[in-house]
């Protein structure tokens, strides 16, 4: 028995192929999305500063729904796919990319005020380039749906 002239065995190959090139499209348009690209550093105190003050309620902010947060250690290499990020000394240090490019930076973490007002101009920055449009016309169908959701 030949397993192309089997039909089953031909059908379930297909599917496994579909669903696998799905997983590979869906990865690749997740790494293209806006993110907030945190450059830290083991014992930097204003890192630490920041993860008390701000991550615990980041992704759940609307900035971090459109931007999440990706950490990057500054003592390994860079990742191949953020190579196009010119690094600083400085941690911690926050860029705000978008499909491949950079938008804007925050050096530093200024405190909590601060960093909210610096990230919301950088917002406004990935909105002008017109690549985070979609996505914030997505949130606020998102955030519409969910204010009308009953709590229960």
């Amino acid at each position: 028995m030949k397993l192309a002239s089997n039909p089953r065995i031909s059908a379930f190959f297909s599917r496994a192929a579909l669903i696998g090139a799905t997983f590979i499209a869906l990865g690749l348009s997740n790494a293209r999305a806006a993110e907030l690209v945190m450059f830290e550093q083991a014992g930097c105190v204003w890192c630490e500063a920041f993860d008390r003050e701000i991550a615990p309620i980041y992704r759940k902010t609307e900035e971090g729904l459109r931007a999440p947060l990706r950490r990057v250690d500054t003592g390994r290499s860079l990742p191949p796919d953020l190579a196009f990020i010119e690094r600083e000394r400085l941690t911690p240090l926050f860029v705000l990319v978008d499909k491949g490019r950079e938008i804007g930076r925050i050096r530093g973490y200024p405190g909590e005020d601060s960093f909210w007002g610096l990230l919301s101009v950088l917002m406004q920055k990935l909105d002008a380039s017109g690549t985070g449009a979609d996505r914030a016309q997505l949130l606020e169908k998102k955030l519409l749906v969910d204010e009308k959701s009953p709590v229960f």
